[in-house]
């Protein structure tokens, strides 16, 4: 999840608020929320790279 790029993650329709959130908790290692709209879209994302 961590090496999207913004790039794509704006082409998904998410805001770089969102992103810089996530990744900054991720790298922190704190755990956060992710609404089910947004796992849901990563969940895609992480389909078509793989």
């Amino acid at each position: 999840m961590l090496g999207i790029s913004y790039t794509e993650w704006k082409e998904m329709g998410f805001s770089k608020v969102t992103l810089h959130y996530m990744k900054k908790n991720a790298e922190a290692h704190k755990p956060f929320n992710l609404n089910a709209h947004v796992r849901e879209r990563l969940e895609m994302w992480d389909g078509v790279k793989h």
